[in-house]
């Protein structure tokens, strides 16, 4: 497990392009972390490292917001799931093996998540801008 400490939402961004660099084009990215831990401003830096350059937002009432960059980026949020009927009506398992997943609220999910998923717990720094992010299975370089 890696561990990174981010002091703006602009450097969670960065942390978000650094990642994009190491991936393959299918990756499940589990995010964990609570409202307003920078999950959304990590996805933003993430889709613009795979070359979207702008209108990626929280896709917390379409529940699935998608983006054509590098590769296809499906962004999921998860807050409203409480039910193995809520998952299957997003449509999530159709999506895993088209693109990248990027899956806010995973802690909803977590029993329904791939193994190999790419897992991000995102915590409160010292400061009100600071996020600690544990990132396993996936190496940043």
């Amino acid at each position: 497990m890696a561990r990174f400490v981010t002091h703006s939402p602009l450097e969670t961004e960065k942390l978000g392009e650094r990642l994009a660099a190491c991936l393959s084009g299918l990756e499940v990215i589990a995010l964990f972390g609570g409202l307003g831990m920078g999950k959304t401003a990590f996805t933003r830096g993430l889709c613009r490292g795979l070359g979207i350059a702008d209108g990626v937002s929280s896709p917390t009432f379409a529940l699935v917001n998608e983006y054509r960059g590098s590769f296809n980026v499906y962004h999921f949020d998860m807050y409203r799931v409480n039910t193995w009927d809520d998952l299957y009506s997003t449509g999530f398992f159709d999506y895993i093996g088209a693109g990248v997943l990027v899956i806010e609220w995973s802690e909803n999910i977590e029993s329904a998540l791939p193994d190999d998923a790419v897992r991000i717990r995102i915590k409160r720094g010292e400061g009100d801008d600071s996020r600690i992010f544990e990132i396993e299975g996936v190496e940043i370089e």
